[in-house]
């Protein structure tokens, strides 16, 4: 496929400048379509970015597409010829279709691990907000041509656990919705009369010595909340290729083979208990004591020690992006990690660190029960959605009103979470969060669905022969430019890890469609202005469907 107008300037500014370049987009129109900024070619030419600009912009000739070159001070702008502008972005669309974004990258893989929480309850909201990073990631890596893996690192091996194996006692069938209920009880018992964290390490001590019960005892309630945390997080559409058992790794000759790997680095020593511990005190961590305990004092494993032989697993896989989902509350615990990883020479994962989803009580806990089960959630949320169909459409059909409302209120959750940068807060507000009316997905999906009905009262196939200098005006150029932006949003959230920066822009491109319709007829229009304004809309709806496939949200033809 020929270049874009943005790849021919760049191509024209590097004849000139030997150097990597990058364009921007200038936050006021008039000031053209594209801009240089060149403060960075300043150590080349040793001249102010002024003059630079002044030269640059009498040698560069990026051929028909520009209409003009302009110098801002320190930049060149380039302003393009509308109509050039419109073809490249639209067939560049109707070319791509749903791969339209995407840098189509071959040959390179991607592992990315998340959720990760422990398997002792169901899930509530704010360990969803891991999950849902986590897939918006892989699918962004997938529609960047990645070959993606999927993990779940399951801590099954825990005090949680163990308090779930005492309170169940001989129980011999315990379901998925008994243990929140046994977790919490088993919680205030301990509180209540703390002898019986005896008896919890004395479970431990058995699972360590591989007492065949234990273990069966360990495995059976493990497998309950997995088997429900995946029945729970799959009809949101989230999905994972391993899930990675750290029971695995305690009677694992791979730990001891981390032991004496870190021997030979001169930085592992045991402490007055006769714990193997690791000195970090050059990575000068915020933390108490500059080291990391790996072992216990009878040389058994600690969670450290397991995690650390797990994520040097997933290095020697050799994955071109090797990415973990965190909260917050674990950023100096991966410091440590990262610093383990580096005394032996290993490059840590990259890593998203994410704040908490907040009731306006404060934030959950399992332990406490102060919390709001993700599967609660997801109920509300569908059965809102479904008040709010039936506003619009009193006569839809019950089997497709719960399908609707599940894909509105499960997008709802999806976005409200994702749209937020993964540092700060989500405070969930059922009002905003399915209104059809500003920074939505319900928003994201409606726009959609109002080209689809559009696109069906016209019910003709789409020309794809128009004029192009037909979109001329403010709203359809915006419209354009703003479509022309989805490559590099893509581009700019994968680099970043931000899945934020996808939606951000979605609302941006539905903001413009909205803005487009008010000023812009378009089926009441003559045929050539009409067709001209029927394949933007169709362009603009592609773009839509790939963005919201990418943070796994239904594009809906119906609303």
């Amino acid at each position: 496929m020929a270049m874009g107008f943005k790849e021919q300037i760049e191509e024209a500014v590097k004849k000139e400048v030997k150097e990597d370049i990058s364009l921007e987009i200038p936050p006021d129109p008039s000031l053209g379509d594209y801009a240089l900024p060149c403060f960075k070619l300043c150590r080349i030419y040793k001249k102010s970015p002024n003059e630079i600009a002044n030269e640059l912009s009498k040698k560069i000739k990026p051929g028909k597409i520009v209409e003009k070159v302009a110098v801002n001070g320190p930049y060149i702008n380039f302003f393009i010829k509308k109509e050039a502008l419109a073809e490249d972005i639209l067939k560049k669309v109707i070319e791509e279709k749903e791969k339209f974004g995407s840098k189509k990258i071959k040959n390179k893989k991607a592992l990315i691990e998340h959720t990760s929480i422990n398997p002792n309850a169901s899930p509530h909201v704010g360990r969803a907000r891991n999950a849902v990073i986590g897939d918006a990631l892989a699918r962004l890596f997938k529609f960047q041509g990645y070959k993606v893996e999927t993990h779940y690192f399951v801590n099954d091996v825990g005090k949680q656990i163990a308090m779930l194996v005492l309170g169940c006692g001989k129980r011999k069938k315990v379901s998925f919705d008994d243990l929140l209920g046994i977790y919490i009880d088993a919680n205030k018992k301990i509180e209540k009369n703390p002898e019986l964290e005896k008896d919890i390490f004395e479970i431990l001590n058995k699972l360590e010595s591989c007492d065949k019960k234990t273990v069966g005892d360990f495995r059976k309630i493990v497998s309950v909340c997995i088997d429900g945390q995946k029945k729970i997080l799959s009809e949101l559409g989230i999905e994972y290729d391993y899930f990675d058992y750290e029971s695995d790794y305690l009677w694992s000759k791979e730990t001891e083979k981390m032991i004496e790997s870190l021997k030979k680095t001169g930085k592992l020593f045991k402490d007055e208990q006769g714990r193997y511990v690791l000195d970090q005190k050059e990575f000068n961590l915020a933390m108490k004591s500059a080291v990391l305990v790996l072992t216990r004092a009878d040389k058994t494993s600690l969670y450290p020690l397991r995690d650390l032989a797990y994520t040097i697993e997933k290095i020697k896989k050799g994955y071109d992006r090797n990415i973990i989902v965190l909260g917050e509350d674990q950023k100096l615990y991966f410091q440590q990690l990262s610093a383990a990883l580096s005394i032996m020479n290993y490059k840590a994962p990259e890593v998203v660190h994410y704040s908490f989803v907040l009731l306006k009580e404060g934030k959950m806990s399992t332990r406490q029960g102060n919390l709001v089960l993700l599967e609660h959630f997801m109920e509300e949320a569908a059965k809102k959605a479904e008040k709010e169909i039936i506003k619009r459409n009193k006569k839809i059909q019950k089997s497709t009103l719960r399908k609707l409302a599940k894909a509105i209120g499960y997008g709802a959750i999806k976005y409200g979470i994702i749209r937020v940068s993964p540092e700060k807060n989500v405070t969930f507000d059922w009002q905003h969060a399915l209104s059809f009316e500003g920074d939505t997905g319900p928003y994201l999906q409606y726009s959609h669905a109002r080209i689809c009905s559009i696109l069906r009262k016209h019910g003709k196939k789409i020309s794809k022969r128009v004029d192009y200098s037909l979109l001329k005006g403010s709203e359809e150029l915006s419209l354009v430019n703003q479509l022309s932006e989805f490559p590099n949003a893509v581009e700019h959230a994968s680099s970043s890890l931000k899945p934020h920066v996808i939606a951000n822009y979605l609302y941006s491109l539905a903001k413009n469609l909205n803005e487009f319709y008010h000023a812009c007829p378009i089926l009441k229009e003559k045929k050539e202005l009409k067709n001209a304004r029927l394949l933007l809309i169709s362009c603009v709806k592609q773009a839509l469907a790939n963005g919201l496939n990418i943070l796994g949200i239904e594009p809906l033809e119906r609303m």
